[in-house]
């Protein structure tokens, strides 16, 4: 067997687990073909004698792969994507077969590639490699291009959000309308108008330069944050991590992002983060 048939025999080996893990990161048997087939032409530039488990190096370019399409995916979709379901991928004319790729969504869900699609990239690597295939946040962390911490908070909000509780808003322009409504009430001191967007049972974690704290209860947060209404001259709608939030920048240097938990017209939780290191990772985007 000559050294092309071989590497050839050792990826059909990894093929269908390949296929899978790329499935749940896309979520489209025609993207997973590719994301696949882009694998295999990544092999066969290699030199594999530097590569001592195939496998997990395998399962990083796929996943690389996978990100660098959704984020692609994320910047030209004008319409809703809906995953591949498993009744079309039944009856679907494809060279392969189709009972296992009907078995491949069902072993998924459609349910929940709804919910993994409304996950940043970047969080649904992280919990689709870690929770799902056991990967280690130490390998994630390059694939994403962050600390290793970093990676197991993606992985942990993107959990947070799959198992969720009550139904958040989807819609960004009433999102939008919330975030402007606190952006006022902070601004103008107005305590009642504060806890008029926010959720009784509010929840702020916030993590400043390491040091995390946790908040519960409206009023209690509300308090604090008005005597911190000054700075929202230096405040902004944003989408941080592609959930909705605002920034605070001074002289173009971001100081602190919210990230919003928004369910039924109101903030059900904050995220606050004033680590420096935290934020020099962040994925942020103004909304105008």
């Amino acid at each position: 067997m000559n050294e092309r048939a071989y590497l050839t025999e050792r990826f059909e080996e990894h093929r269908s687990h390949l296929r899978a893990v790329a499935y749940r990161m896309l979520g489209s048997l025609s993207e997973v073909d590719d994301a696949v087939q882009e694998a295999w032409l990544r092999l066969s530039r290699t030199d594999t004698e530097e590569i001592d488990n195939l496998g997990g190096w395998l399962t990083r370019v796929v996943a690389r792969v996978c990100l660098d399409m959704l984020r692609a995916r994320r910047s030209r979709r004008e319409e809703p994507f809906f995953p591949d379901a498993p009744e079309l991928l039944a009856t679907a004319t494809r060279a392969a077969n189709p009972e296992q790729e009907a078995l491949l969504a069902d072993s998924v869900g459609v349910a929940l590639l709804v919910v993994l699609n409304k996950l940043t990239p970047a969080e649904r690597l992280a919990f689709v490699l870690h929770d799902m295939f056991g990967v280690p946040f130490e390998e994630i962390a390059p694939i994403v291009g962050r600390s290793a911490e970093a990676a197991r908070q993606l992985a942990s909000r993107a959990r947070r959000r799959v198992r969720g509780g009550g139904a958040p808003d989807s819609d960004l322009v009433r999102q939008r309308e919330v975030v402007e409504a606190f952006i006022a009430a902070l601004r103008a001191g107005d305590f009642e108008g504060l806890l008029a967007v926010l959720d009784p049972d509010l929840v702020v974690r916030a993590d400043m330069s390491g040091a995390r704290t946790e908040t519960r209860s409206a009023a209690i947060w509300a308090k604090g944050a008005v005597a911190y209404g000054h700075m929202t001259r230096l405040t902004q709608p944003a989408l941080v991590e592609g959930t909705i939030g605002v920034v605070v920048a001074a002289q173009g240097r971001l100081v602190r992002a919210l990230r919003f938990t928004i369910a039924n017209g109101k903030i059900t939780e904050i995220e606050i983060i004033g680590n420096p290191a935290r934020l020099g990772e962040l994925d942020v985007s103004i909304v105008c």
